[in-house]
């Protein structure tokens, strides 16, 4: 199947295509990528550890050696394709993303940013250029954590961040142990460690990813800066009122647990603004027991996903949904409990990596685009011990983890240009 490849180049800009940067290389790599554990929705499945990722990575192997890399591979599993530079004895640049997806999902969530990497390199081959620094191109491990509901193992691998007594414990989705599931293709816990690597030899991480969001579709600019990646923290809160007759309790004797849940969840939208035009606060799950349609739930579990780019905003709205909660049930007279049950900090861009990226965009007559990241990335990890970069692709409707995932081949090549530019004046 071809679609991907035909849709990809159907109207795409051939003016695009200079300084050795070639779009019809890039939509046919994707293409074939896209096939690669293609399901019959026409979106992707490979799941970290799999043996689709697998035959993903075996083929950028491929296309990192013809095009002249250092291909290795690391404990963790990570693929690496080296570019020497003019002087390898500078710390080098590293770029890259994930091949993995989560099951039926798109086709450029990971892929993109690797290939884009890869096109850059390209590039420097066709016109002869060497660039100062060396240049390494990375696909990281399990990026989308569907198997362990966790992910990022490949980044956490590299600089060092992997825990084996947390790892070594966890059970996949088909009930396999995570030591069982690295054997079979050929890896151990003692490998994952062997994987990190020396982070002084590293002056930089830059990632080219799909934005997953509408804010550049809606300014109608193909590729913006990330200021920061935003750290989740996860609120589990417990509602707990008393059950009983829908028919015979009267309304002004009820304990409803679902009623102050409500509540909470109404007024929760109005929270974020208050301590950052960046934070986000959403109810993703509830369980409402018992449940029954003639019963006055008796209890309601809910889970909330706080994130910002900021640690500061993002505890203070915390501390803001706790109190809010706390005052909702003292007004119903409900028993609330709560626990955390995630924290990971937020990375903000350094401002001086920013400022690489706008002069790299300016370079290529883009307006400048400055846009946050509620998702987490394999920079989120790079960026907590070393400078980190990244550059979000336009997504067609904001659509990502979907088969109708989507990016145009003008915007993806425009981010090769940027990335192209970044790295040479590094």
């Amino acid at each position: 199947m071809e679609y991907v490849y035909e849709k990809l180049i159907i109207d795409y800009d051939k003016n695009l295509d200079h300084h050795g940067v070639n779009g019809v290389r890039l939509a046919n790599r994707l293409s074939a990528l896209s096939k690669i554990g293609r399901t019959v929705d026409g979106g992707s499945n490979r799941i970290g550890f799999s043996e689709e990722e697998k035959k993903a990575k075996y083929l950028i192997k491929k296309w990192m050696d013809d095009a002249g890399l250092i291909v290795s591979v690391d404990g963790a599993g990570n693929v690496i394709g080296r570019l020497e530079g003019k002087n390898p004895n500078l710390p080098a640049i590293f770029s890259g993303s994930h091949v993995d997806s989560v099951p039926n999902g798109g086709h450029f969530d990971g892929p993109l940013g690797v290939l884009a990497a890869l096109e850059v390199v390209e590039a420097w081959k066709e016109t002869g250029y060497i660039p100062e620094r060396s240049f390494e191109i990375i696909v990281f491990t399990d990026e989308e954590g569907t198997r362990f509901n966790g992910g990022l193992i490949g980044s956490m691998s590299m600089v060092g961040e992997v825990k084996k007594e947390v790892l070594q414990d966890q059970v996949d989705i088909y009930g396999v142990t995570f030591e069982e599931v690295l054997g079979n293709i050929g890896l151990s816990m003692d490998s994952l460690l062997s994987a990190k690597r020396d982070l002084s030899n590293i002056a930089a991480f830059v990632e080219v990813h799909i934005e997953q969001g509408k804010r550049l579709e809606k300014a109608g600019i193909p590729v913006g800066i990330v200021t920061g990646i935003a750290g989740p923290s996860w609120l589990e809160m417990n509602f707990t009122g008393i059950a009983g007759h829908a028919g015979n309790t009267p309304m002004d004797d009820r304990k409803d647990a679902l009623v102050a849940a409500s509540q909470f969840i109404a007024e929760l939208t109005s929270l974020p603004k208050q301590v950052s035009q960046t934070a986000v606060a959403t109810v993703g799950k509830l369980y409402v027991h018992p449940n029954g349609v003639n019963v006055i739930p008796g209890q309601v579990k809910l889970t909330v996903d706080i994130r910002d780019i900021h640690e500061k905003s993002r505890n203070e709205l915390v501390n803001l949904i706790i109190e809010k909660a706390t005052s909702i049930c003292m007004n119903n007279h409900i028993k609330l409990e709560w626990k955390e049950t995630l924290r990971v900090d937020p990375v903000p861009i350094k401002e001086v990596m920013q400022d690489r990226l706008l002069k790299a965009i300016l370079a290529n007559q883009i307006e400048p685009f400055y846009l946050p990241s509620g998702a987490g990335h394999d920079a989120m990890i790079m960026g907590r011990h070393i400078p980190a970069a990244m550059l979000f692709v336009q997504s067609k409707d904001g659509i990502s983890h979907n088969p109708l995932e989507w990016s145009s081949l003008n915007d993806c090549i425009q981010a090769v240009h940027v990335l192209k530019h970044f790295v040479e004046s590094y």
